[in-house]
């Protein structure tokens, strides 16, 4: 082995490890604290270096442990952000979750206090209420059914009302169903007469007017005084033979000439909203009989689809 090995070797050998060389240096230090705080000696080399080694030493330790203060203080107050944003979100969904219960409880108050109005409108009348569960293609209730049916005291030919008058007539019923046909139906007509005259008139339904203008029309009316205005309110007439009187059909919203120049012919506004019917009352008596015996039959019906009822 050279000498030049061997003495590369003996300079590692002498080298004290760095954390040896750290510990005797910490020793020093506290040593020299501690001299200087049970001696009592003021001034002098020894507290000069006391404080030239200690000072620092208390300065990092103290960043150190104030840092360390600060993110634990900063962990807890994450963990409390989270907790309670948990909570917020949680009372947020439950928030969210009652106000649309509210909103649909709502929703159905407002449907059953229409209903009450319009029993209240008519007393009169024994009535049901019904819920509509299907109605045919298109954007109109022209055709629809209804889930109360013979059981429930409803049969055909049974008038049938909604918003603030009338939607139209039963043309069939089963145990637990009955179909509707609205006076807006191209197949509907009905004996009516304006009010503040007592001018008789025909409504006919008219889909093509109502998806022009959302009105249906009326022939046969005998205005020769011309007191017929826009405006007038129109029912259902005491001469029908299908339809119970008064009830409120619509109102005029224009009046034109025939070409006879003995009748006139118009628009009529109806008063229910045939875009959205949820619920309606059936008048649970006919009035060909004037009384709950509903012995009305479909064929009956039918043989009347396309005249005046």
């Amino acid at each position: 082995m050279s000498s030049k090995f061997r003495k590369r070797k003996r300079n590692r050998n002498n080298k004290l490890p760095a954390r040896f060389t750290l510990l005797i240096m910490t020793g020093v230090c506290f040593l020299t604290i501690f001299l200087s705080l049970t001696l009592n000696i003021s001034g002098g080399p020894l507290q000069d270096a006391a404080g030239y080694v200690f000072v620092p030493m208390q300065k990092g330790i103290n960043n150190l442990g104030n840092s360390i203060s600060d993110k634990i203080t900063e962990f807890r107050t994450l963990g409390k952000i989270k907790s309670e944003n948990k909570k917020l979100k949680k009372q947020v969904e439950e928030l969210t979750t009652q106000l649309t219960t509210n909103k649909l409880e709502q929703y159905e108050l407002n449907n059953y206090r229409e209903l009450f109005d319009l029993d209240a409108k008519y007393p009169t009348y024994q009535k049901v209420a019904a819920s509509v569960i299907a109605k045919d293609s298109g954007n109109w209730f022209s055709t629809f059914t209804i889930d109360k049916g013979k059981k429930d005291g409803v049969d055909v030919g049974m008038n049938v009302l909604a918003g603030s008058g009338l939607v139209g007539i039963v043309t069939d019923a089963g145990n637990n169903y009955a179909k509707i046909r609205c006076i807006i139906d191209d197949s509907s007509k009905v004996s009516c007469m304006v009010s503040t005259t007592e001018d008789n008139l025909t409504v006919s339904g008219n889909i093509k007017t109502m998806n022009e203008n959302k009105v249906i029309t009326f022939t046969e009316l005998k205005d020769d005084d011309g007191k017929v205005q826009v405006g007038d309110p129109v029912v259902t007439s005491y001469v029908s033979d299908r339809y119970q009187q008064g009830i409120l059909v619509g109102y005029v919203t224009s009046v034109e000439n025939n070409s006879n120049n003995l009748t006139k012919s118009g628009t009529i506004t109806p008063v229910v909203d045939f875009e959205h019917i949820e619920n309606v009352m059936v008048i649970t008596q006919l009035k060909n009989t004037g009384s709950d015996d509903t012995q009305a039959t479909e064929s009956t019906e039918n043989s009347t689809q396309t005249t005046t009822e």
